[in-house]
This record gives C-alpha cells, sequence and structure tokens, in this order.
C-alpha cells in the first residue's frame, strides 16, 4: 500500500489490532446466527509525510450505512461544545442573514441547529439516512453524499459557496483526504474559513488510545500532516487551538492561500512541540503495540479475576471505541454480560463481535453490579454524573486507558 496523501510506500507498521467488524455495525438479534464480516486492523505510518493511516481493506460505504448508529447529540457534553462554538464562530466571522454555513458530516443536526435559530443560512452534508432524517426534523438543509471535489463542485455550480466549512471529526473519516480537501478548497469563498476539528494524533500516542482506532478511521492526524495536505490543495491554516474533547483534539483554522487572514503564532508554537516530541521520526510510534498489548492484558486479568470472586460488572457505552478494545482483548458476555447506552438506535441490539446485548441506562436501576466499565473514556466525567444513583450501592467506575483505572 501507498500512503494516501503522499503516494509513498508504506514501511512503517503502528499498531495491528487483529480482525474486526466495522465498529458502528450493530446486529439484530436474527443477525447472530449469520456470518460476521471482519476486516484486519493494522496502521501504517508514512515516512515521508508522516500520515498514520489504516490499511485498505474497504470502502467507505462499507462503514457509513443508511442504519448509521451514531447520533451526535446523545451526548450532553458536546452539544454545549457545538453550542459554545457556534456563538464563539458567528462572532469571530461576523455572519449574517447574507452569509453561508456549511458542514461536512453534518450528522444529525447538533451543530447546525444553532444556525437555523439564529437565521443563518446553512447547509448540511450527511450520507447516512438515519442521521440526515434526524436533521432535517431541526430543518436542516441536507445534502445525502459523501463530500469530495466532485459535489463541490455541483455547488459551486448552484452558486452555494461557503464563508464557512465546518468538519468536526469528519477528516480521519475519508479514505481519500486529497479530494476530500480539494473539495474544501473548491466550494470555499476567496476569503472564507475552514474550521476542522480531530482527535490529535500526538496524544493519541501518548496517553495510549488506541480504542480510537477502527476501520471508520482512514487517518491519525498531526498539524504537520495536515499543514501538509492544505498546502497541496490550495489552502493553508492560519490558526489552531488545543481542545480537551475526545481525548485532546485540535482544531484547525484555514483559508485558501491568498486570503487575507493572518497566521497567529499558535500554529507555529504547536508544530515546534510536535517536533520536539519527536513526531517526524520513527522512534516516536516505536514501542506503541506493546503499551497496547499491556492495556489489553491488565483489562482481561481483571475481568477474569472479578469473575472467579464472583463479582458483577456492566459496561456503558456502546461506543465505537469500546469496540475496538472489547474486540481486541477478544470479550464476551460471559465477561461482560451487557452494555448500556443511551442512543435508541443501539438498544436492543447486539455489539459487533463481541456479541455483548445492549440495553437503555434504565436496567442498571434493576440489577446488582459491583463494577461499570465506562468504555467512552473521554466523557466519563458526564457517565458517572449521569449513574451516581450507583454510588450508594458502593458500585466502583473501571476505565481502561489510558491504564486500567478503578474508583
Amino acid at each position: 500500500m501507498n500512503c494516501r496523501h503522499c503516494n509513498t510506500p508504506l514501511k512503517v507498521q503502528f499498531l495491528d489490532l487483529g480482525f474486526q467488524p466495522p465498529s458502528n455495525s450493530y446486529l439484530r438479534k436474527e443477525d447472530l446466527n449469520s456470518a460476521e464480516i471482519t476486516y484486519p486492523l493494522r496502521v501504517n505510518v508514512c515516512d515521508k509525510c508522516w500520515l498514520v493511516q489504516t490499511e485498505d481493506y474497504a470502502s467507505e460505504a462499507d462503514f457509513f450505512s443508511p442504519d448509521y448508529a451514531y447520533f451526535s447529540s446523545i451526548s450532553k457534553s458536546w452539544l454545549r461544545h457545538s453550542e459554545e462554538y457556534s456563538k464563539m464562530i458567528k462572532d469571530k466571522l461576523g455572519l449574517g442573514a447574507d452569509s453561508l454555513v456549511i458542514e461536512v458530516a453534518s450528522n444529525d443536526g447538533y451543530l447546525l441547529k444553532n444556525f437555523v435559530e439564529i437565521g443563518i443560512p446553512c447547509l448540511g452534508i450527511e450520507p447516512t439516512d438515519s442521521t440526515a432524517d434526524a436533521a432535517e426534523k431541526f430543518n436542516v438543509p441536507t445534502i445525502r453524499r459523501f463530500f469530495g471535489k466532485l459535489l463541490a463542485e455541483d455547488l459551486v455550480q448552484e452558486n452555494k459557496k461557503a464563508d464557512l466549512i465546518i468538519g468536526n471529526n469528519v477528516y480521519a473519516h475519508v479514505p481519500d483526504i486529497n479530494d476530500f480537501t480539494m473539495g474544501l478548497f473548491h466550494v470555499l469563498k476567496d476569503d472564507g474559513v475552514i474550521t476542522l476539528e480531530f482527535p490529535h494524533l500526538m496524544r493519541l500516542v501518548e496517553f495510549n488510545q488506541f480504542d480510537t482506532v477502527y476501520h471508520e478511521h482512514f487517518s491519525y492526524l498531526s498539524l504537520h500532516t495536515v499543514n501538509r495536505i492544505f498546502k497541496k490543495n490550495g489552502l493553508r491554516i492560519f490558526d489552531v487551538e488545543e481542545l480537551d474533547t475526545h481525548g485532546g483534539s485540535l482544531r484547525v483554522y484555514g483559508c485558501r492561500i491568498g486570503a487575507g487572514h493572518s497566521q497567529t503564532e499558535r500554529v507555529i508554537q504547536l508544530l515546534d512541540k510536535e517536533s520536539d516530541r519527536g513526531m517526524q521520526t520513527k522512534e516516536f510510534y516505536k514501542g506503541f503495540q506493546r503499551r497496547v498489548n499491556n492495556i489489553k492484558n491488565d483489562l482481561l486479568n481483571f475481568l477474569i479475576s472479578i469473575k472467579r470472586d464472583g463479582k458483577k460488572i456492566a459496561a456503558y457505552g456502546a461506543a465505537a471505541k469500546g469496540n475496538t478494545l472489547l474486540n481486541f482483548a477478544g470479550v464476551k458476555p460471559d465477561l461482560i454480560p451487557f452494555v448500556c447506552d443511551a442512543a435508541n438506535a443501539k438498544q436492543n441490539k447486539y455489539l459487533p463481535g463481541s456479541h455483548i446485548p445492549v440495553f437503555p441506562p434504565e436496567k442498571l436501576k434493576t440489577v446488582k453490579i459491583d463494577y461499570l466499565l465506562i468504555l467512552p473514556w473521554n466523557i466519563a466525567d458526564e457517565i458517572k454524573q449521569q449513574t451516581d444513583f450507583l454510588l450508594k450501592d458502593g458500585v466502583k467506575y473501571v476505565t481502561a486507558i489510558p491504564e486500567l483505572s478503578i474508583t
């Protein structure tokens, strides 16, 4: 395989998580008697542009089906984050009734509904019917297609060039990152702004966040590499913010190369920080597999030990990252009998691979458990608040990443 960005042959393996099903392919009861498709989940590093990327085994259509089960609005903390962003960017760019905001991968309208409410024209681009249906209930106009250069050219023909393009947690999800970025260039006004949010590869490595690796994530991104990809496609980064979301993310601000936005010192400072960490060297990526294996072994030892002691455990959050962890560790219902999740689309289904049943959170009020394993560790505080009724029974919370923790 060659690098998706610069076409250099890939020779450096970063991570091997075995064979896994698509992490959001939740199963119905009748599916349990059928064969389940799995793909190798391996990640390589390009030693020229330093793009970290999964090996190719299937197309994006295989992972983002019409009944896609991830709904952004389920997380209250993410809704707050999106509302705060909407207010900030409106004031920062002076957006108004004559502006156009386009969000790529607009999901269930979790963000654009804020622009609808204040009368700023917007357009969502979302290929999955399940989430697009939800967005339209918020009166968010939605195009049901995958984004790229071809769709961008169609929008330009319709005189729909954007003052602001938003892409939250989508840049890592595109198999052809150059085509996607060229699409951003085409549909952006001459002095328009792009903001992209994505998990920061530096944090992934430093905090052992291997469970954020799954087939839907084709790329794992540093500022250095995104800067290179932007430049190749007629764009430049003029500002960057480090965020706490998803265990440590970046929000980059981009524009056309000839636009009038001045570059901030934060861009240079973060590029220097990445260089100081050695992110453009092979050594930065060595040893990660060993640390990942240790996390898996620690979790398995814990689950087996409490089972031997007669203790009971459940999990919370039927998240994609949880599926990566459970399937890599080979965890089945004998070790974790069930998981709870607030998303209606996941309830009364089964996790891919592990076949652990998913129930509404109310089930935790009807069963006696000793431990609750929080799979989406990035919103652990939110989950603890929602399940604080367990504390009176002495239930302990468990997270596996960045290391096994019991509180």
